[in-house]
């Protein structure tokens, strides 16, 4: 990790502050109607994709309700409900915006969420051991964790993890490591298991039961294009979270490393631990705006529509301390992560081998 003495800490803080006080000062009518805006444009796809769906005997329809539903589904989950749940909209005193009463529509609590990852994570970020976000218990990313040969199959745990990961999400909780090693009981989970199983039920009823069941004899086609549209969010979710988290230069810390830290240490592991990635305004739209991962982990309530227009301030401020500013195309950030995710599948002996053999001067 980066070393900065207190005064430059301190200093880091400072200019951080800053940045926040001043987006804090300028909240108001502008952040409201973009906010509802967004609401609005999900609740038109959503309703798009659910109207079409009956029509998917035609596969140009099928097609187009199909994604419609899915980018409802994204813009949900990651522009409205991550980023409602951050308490980014508390100040507006909408009770449809509020952080600590919003549910989503994902098989995962909103409870559940708030604990493993507004506090979890957003507290923790990138600590091994205390971070559990941190390749979610199923992928080794470092050294910190000693190799296994089940490690070889992370590949296709990762495809796994993508392709159901709503459920992986929602089952977070259950610290399912920790049951296998019998440091925790099952007992010890069944408040989370219920509810769980309440919301996941709910959720699995709504979108391979009632929906279907509602358009017979078409049945078939609208619950496969339920099925679609979920691929879909799972798929474009775990990659977004991925390429902010899981990069080539996204640095690990450990335990000791962050005891008593001060918030200028804090802030500092965050701008380290995070990576962005460059796009269209779509692309950072349909991420919920983690395409600036960076600025989020710095200032996580604060607006996501935000972060485009402050990260100038942050680079300048990472420029000034001579903090790195992770940041790439969002193709060459996804090729570092399954760099990663492949490198730290082989053994060590043969890793180090290969980082070796690529850090040695080519001859020309």
């Amino acid at each position: 990790m980066l070393k900065l003495d207190e005064q430059q800490l301190n200093e880091l803080q400072k200019d951080l502050d800053a940045v926040r006080d001043d987006v804090l000062a300028d909240l108001g009518e502008r952040d409201a109607r973009y906010i509802r805006k967004i609401v609005r444009l999900h609740r038109a796809l959503e309703a798009g994709g659910r109207v079409m769906m009956p029509f998917g005997f035609l596969p140009p329809v099928f097609v187009a309700a199909t994604v419609t539903l899915g980018v409802a589904k994204i813009l949900e989950n990651m522009e409205i409900g991550h980023n409602v749940m951050h308490g980014q909209y508390d100040w507006m005193n909408d009770p449809t915006l509020n952080s600590q009463t919003y549910e989503w529509d994902t098989v995962c609590t909103s409870d559940s969420w708030r604990r493993t990852h507004n506090y979890e994570h957003h507290t923790y970020t990138n600590i091994i051991g205390k971070d559990r976000d941190y390749g979610y218990a199923v992928l080794r990313l470092s050294d910190d964790e000693p190799w296994k040969p089940w490690h070889t199959l992370q590949l296709i745990n990762y495809v796994l993890l993508s392709v159901f990961f709503q459920w992986g999400v929602g089952l977070h909780e259950l610290e399912s490591e920790k049951l296998r090693r019998r440091e925790i009981r099952w007992r010890d989970k069944l408040s989370f298991i219920k509810d769980f199983g309440r919301k996941g039920g709910r959720q699995a009823f709504k979108d391979y039961v009632f929906f279907p069941l509602l358009t017979l004899p078409v049945a078939p086609i609208v619950l496969a294009g339920n099925v679609g549209a979920n691929l879909i969010r799972n798929l474009w979710a775990s990659t977004v979270i991925f390429c902010g988290h899981f990069t080539q230069d996204a640095e690990t810390f450990t335990e000791a490393e962050c005891e008593g830290e001060s918030k200028g240490h804090w802030y500092l592991r965050q701008l380290t631990g995070s990576s962005n990635f460059t796009g269209s305004r779509w692309l950072h739209l349909l991420s919920g705006h983690l395409s600036y991962q960076v600025e989020h982990h710095v200032f996580p309530d604060l607006p996501a529509h935000r972060y485009p227009e402050i990260s100038e301030r942050v680079q300048g401020i990472c420029q000034k301390h001579g903090i790195p500013y992770n940041t790439g195309s969002f193709a060459s950030q996804y090729g570092t992560v399954l760099a990663r995710i492949t490198r730290f599948s082989l053994p060590d002996p043969i890793r180090r081998k290969l980082e070796n053999r690529r850090e040695q001067p080519q001859a020309i």
